[in-house]
């Protein structure tokens, strides 16, 4: 025998009144990290020589990418892969090419390096750069924060409304966390982002760092609480 799943919601009665509100809070705060994509390549005749292009321009990404030390929070290698290209025409398996790419993230905290740092991976051999992305932290102050605030406007909506009954909150119910959204920018940044793939000929001189701005975030929070408050004189 089945029964009915329990109606768990609060119940109010005459003597003490259910008072349901909710809280929200909105935050603008400046990013603390900001991620950027690289993505090496190279391609060739042979399988060997591809292999040994892209492991020397990979090498060259990862090492200028580690010089900026303490900058770089984290930098990851993605996924590689090495793939032959067959001709359109012909019979049989026959291979024109190999392409290969490994992909790199570098995750920075330092926003002052990182337009030199965008614009000189860019320089490098058939280097494609994507990004830049802005975040907090996960464990940022910024997202407790925002549930603070959202449960000082909770409590202070029921307080008002108490009041313009002529009454008082008497206890705390429920209170439930129904939605915290993940950082979002304020403005767009940089439309879809930093993309750039440099030539293979050597570059005689070196680019000029871009200019990236970080832009703000936008963080926020949301509660619904129900109170019971001493019944009021209608």
């Amino acid at each position: 025998m089945t029964t009915a799943p329990e109606d768990r919601r609060p119940a109010g009665t005459p003597d003490a009144p259910l008072l349901a509100v909710r809280g929200e809070a909105e935050l603008q705060v400046e990013p603390e990290l900001v991620r950027i994509g690289v993505t090496v390549n190279a391609r060739g005749r042979d399988r060997r020589s591809t292999l040994d292009d892209l492991t020397r321009r990979n090498a060259a990404a990862l090492d200028l990418v580690k010089s900026y030390g303490d900058a770089v929070a984290r930098l990851s290698t993605g996924t590689f892969s090495i793939a032959p290209e067959f001709a359109d025409r012909g019979r049989g398996e026959r291979v024109r090419s190999y392409q290969g790419r490994v992909q790199l993230t570098a995750e920075l905290t330092d926003f002052t390096v990182l337009g030199e740092l965008t614009t000189r991976l860019a320089d490098l051999e058939l280097t494609q750069v994507d990004g830049p992305w802005w975040s907090l932290r996960p464990d940022s102050p910024v997202h407790g924060e925002a549930r603070r605030r959202a449960v000082a406007e909770a409590v202070q909506r029921a307080r008002e409304y108490a009041d313009a009954l002529g009454t008082s909150l008497a206890a705390l119910v429920e209170l439930a966390d129904t939605g915290t959204q993940a950082p979002q920018p304020r403005r767009p940044g940089f439309g879809g982002g930093v993309r750039r793939m440099a030539a293979a000929a050597e570059i005689a001189d070196p680019a000029e760092p871009l200019d990236l701005e970080p832009p703000q975030l936008r963080v926020t929070a949301e509660v619904s609480a129900h109170f019971t408050m001493a019944p009021p004189r209608l």
